[in-house]
């Protein structure tokens, strides 16, 4: 069993991943099973939850607890809430459940728009904030929020990209809960991620129809990106972006979102939008 798997004190470490069926969940589990984290798996799908547990167990030695819960729903947000504020020890959570829902927004249903923004927002949000305090009190722990490249995607048009409103848009949520939340929590031993992956091996673009295969941009492995995140994650990188090379193209966007904030704070409203002036 690798180290990662216990603490200072020799305690197992206990890791809980949503959306653990399948993908990019699925890999997480089989990692952190590998680095020997005890887990807590959930999903909407208990066949195929139990299913991962009966292979996890007997290959890694750890014992894997099966939540079955769908996230998109207020119920199973609660349900798994629940199961958190009762684990005083959880040393790492991956909130990872989601689906993409890609149309056009005028003929995406309310309801779904709804479960899209219940399961990559508001799920996301509830989660996190049942399992820190615990891990700030303990002085210790991670969060690893899925996001996705799209996050940063809202300035370029549909076609090439897929419809995507609510999807980029809860994304982007992701992206600045997690570097505020990380900026909160500094210097308490805990530590957040945004992870942003591109396109990934796993069925989530088949249950839309989509065939990956064909998109003109390179695929990558759920397997690379789970160790390009905990990676990332040793290293402190709030935002993972694994497929990028320059990290200065992200600080760059942090400059320029500073640098935006200090030129707009005047009192006064810019000479562009005075009607009364040449």
């Amino acid at each position: 069993m690798n180290d990662a798997g216990r603490d200072s004190q020799g305690r197992r470490r206990r890791a809980l991943v949503t959306g653990a069926s399948s993908g990019i969940g699925q890999a997480f589990a089989e990692r952190l099973a590998r680095d020997g984290y005890d887990l807590i798996v959930v999903a909407r799908r208990r066949d195929r939850l139990e299913a991962l547990a009966r292979r996890l167990s007997p290959e890694s030695s750890v014992s894997v607890e099966v939540v079955s819960a769908d996230l998109s729903r207020d119920d199973g947000i609660a349900m798994v809430e629940s199961r958190i504020a009762r684990e005083l020890e959880l040393d790492l959570l991956v909130n990872n459940a989601g689906f993409g829902a890609y149309m056009p927004f005028v003929e995406l249903p309310p309801e779904r728009a709804a479960e899209l923004i219940r399961l990559q927002v508001l799920a996301v949000t509830l989660l996190s904030r049942a399992a820190l305090p615990a891990m700030v009190a303990r002085g210790s722990g991670a969060v690893i929020n899925v996001s996705s490249r799209l996050a940063f995607s809202a300035s370029l048009p549909s076609p090439p990209l897929p419809r995507r409103a609510v999807y980029a848009a809860a994304k982007s949520y992701i992206n600045t809960f997690s570097r505020i939340l990380a900026n909160e929590l500094a210097g308490t031993g805990v530590r957040v991620q945004a992870l942003c992956p591109g396109v990934v091996r796993s069925e989530f673009h088949e249950v839309q129809g989509m065939d990956a295969s064909r998109f003109p941009v390179g695929i990558m492995s759920p397997e690379d990106l789970v160790d390009a995140s905990l990676a990332g994650l040793a290293r402190d990188e709030v935002v993972c972006i694994p497929a990028l090379d320059d990290p200065g193209l992200f600080a760059a966007i942090d400059a320029s979102e500073r640098r935006l904030l200090e030129e707009s704070h005047g009192g006064e409203v810019s000479k562009r939008y005075d009607s009364t002036r040449g």
